[in-house]
């Protein structure tokens, strides 16, 4: 399993997916599984498959499948930064968005990541085709695409136009670490009946939106994250809007964040996108009342199991805050988490997508 060159030194949800992925599968013993990032040397020719992750960064990806010389299937997490850099706080971002399409947008947030040495730029190629043709090139190859969700699997087609064979893969939660028993320490005390929301803090997790809908409220709510490379000037400028009932947190370990969210009583998660929102499923298996967007794909996971927002309006944000800390929790979703949405279940179905694949041509 190959993943982003930050995958580790900037963790999000697609570290979590992959490094979970490879642990059940393991566990399975009827397939080896080894994890590097784009930047590792990795003798290929000891593997009979290369699971990818994240169609996004195509610059990543195109060296390592013209180097492995393998097949190969793609986690695609597709998300669509489209309305995110359209309400960008900066106004040159804004503007951007008006005048350039998403693709051509994405290849310049590419070529500038490559530039200050974020992403890992590792076929030439990438600079010469574009973004969208890079894209269209690995569906293509491809043996088989393994998106988190239907909805995922028809936004990329819409998007690309390219058809490709698919197996849905649903983001899991790690039933050994997230539950509703709290543990007797006194060390998270500070957290109970608290409105959270957890995630890597950029624009497109819409943090700052969130500060403004709940500053001066009667909620004591925690920002739990840390920014990403791009994004300590969107930081500052959450932390300048925040007030006294606002506190910030670093990036936790999952057995930390595991007891965190036993303790809180809403987890909100206003993005202008998310493929799944696995702080939602993490958060919910742990008897949150959850607060997500109106926007993604996440309605395929959470269906009538969460309070909806518009990410887009303070007021929306905050009356369904208001709505879900008032709520009492949904137990019958918790079971349908823990029997749908757990490791071993998509090692299971990842393992049969990898002998599909293997039976391709």
């Amino acid at each position: 399993m190959i993943g982003r060159a930050t995958l580790f030194s900037h963790p999000g949800g697609d570290t979590v997916q992959l490094s979970k992925t490879a642990e059940y599968l393991n566990d399975t013993k009827e397939v080896e599984v080894d994890v590097a990032t784009v930047e590792d040397d990795v003798n290929f020719t000891s593997f009979d498959l290369i699971h990818l992750f994240n169609i996004c960064r195509p610059a990543d990806l195109l060296g390592v499948i013209k180097k492995a010389k393998k097949k190969y299937v793609v986690s695609t997490i597709f998300v669509d930064y489209s309305e995110a850099e359209k309400n960008h706080f900066i106004a040159s971002r804004r503007f951007l968005s008006k005048i350039l399409s998403f693709n051509q947008l994405e290849y310049l947030k590419s070529l500038a990541r490559i530039v200050k040495g974020q992403d890992k730029l590792t076929h030439i190629s990438y600079v010469f085709k574009g973004h969208k043709t890079s894209i269209q090139k690995i569906i293509k190859n491809a043996e088989i695409l393994l998106p988190n969700s239907k909805s995922e699997y028809d936004r990329l087609f819409e998007a690309y136009g390219v058809e490709q064979d698919f197996k849905v893969i649903p983001n899991a939660i790690d039933l050994n670490i997230f539950s509703s028993q709290k543990s007797t320490s006194h060390k998270f005390d500070k957290f109970d009946n608290a409105v959270i929301t957890v995630g890597q803090i950029t624009p497109v997790k819409n943090q700052l939106n969130i500060i403004k809908a709940l500053k001066g409220t009667k909620f004591n709510v925690f920002i739990i994250g840390s920014p990403s490379f791009n994004a300590i000037d969107y930081f500052e400028k959450c932390k300048e809007e925040a007030s006294s009932n606002i506190k910030f947190i670093s990036h936790l370990k999952q057995d930390e964040l595991a007891e965190v969210y036993k303790r809180a009583k809403t987890h909100v998660l206003a993005s202008w996108f998310e493929t799944t929102g696995l702080v939602s499923l993490e958060a919910a298996y742990s008897g949150c009342n959850i607060v997500i967007s109106n926007r993604g794909d996440q309605p395929e996971y959470f269906q009538n199991n969460a309070f909806y927002c518009n990410p887009s309006n303070v007021r929306s944000i905050r009356d369904a805050v208001e709505k879900a800390y008032k709520s009492k929790f949904n137990e019958n979703f918790k079971l349908e988490i823990e029997e749908k949405y757990n490791w071993n279940q998509t090692a299971k179905l990842t393992l049969s997508a990898y002998k599909r694949a293997l039976k391709h041509g």
